[in-house]
């Protein structure tokens, strides 16, 4: 399995970006895929989840203005990120699993497979 991130960059405060995360090498559809972020000298932290049934799951720090996606047709996942903050800069990555279970989606251990990841750096 391959993910490629991309969609990172510069914008203000407020402003909206929308990453998208290229799947390939294995069929899309049974994998969850997690989107974390690192920030400089922080550890990666959990964003948002979408698994197979397309339920998904949000940190408290984004709900309400990220919203993770799926197209299971052209193997791809986004992520749209609205109101941005300062807060959210960091490198943005997409993770998949096969087997993950829901109680550990938010563990970056749980994920087999990680895109190299896409930097968004909001400023003020």
């Amino acid at each position: 399995v391959q993910l490629q991130a991309s969609g990172g960059g510069l914008v203000q405060t407020g402003a909206s970006l929308r990453l998208s995360c290229a799947f390939s090498g294995r069929t899309f559809r049974p994998y969850t895929i997690g989107w974390f972020r690192q920030a400089p000298g922080k550890e990666r932290e959990f964003v948002a989840v979408i698994n197979r049934s397309g339920n998904t799951r949000y940190d408290d720090s984004v709900r309400g203005r990220f919203t993770v996606s799926r197209d299971n047709a052209n193997f791809m996942a986004s992520l749209q990120m609205n109101s941005l903050k300062p807060e959210d800069t960091a490198v943005y990555y997409c993770a998949a699993s096969q087997t993950i279970i829901s109680s550990a989606y938010e563990n970056p251990v749980g994920y087999a497979f990680w895109g190299q990841g896409t930097l968004v750096t909001v400023s003020s």
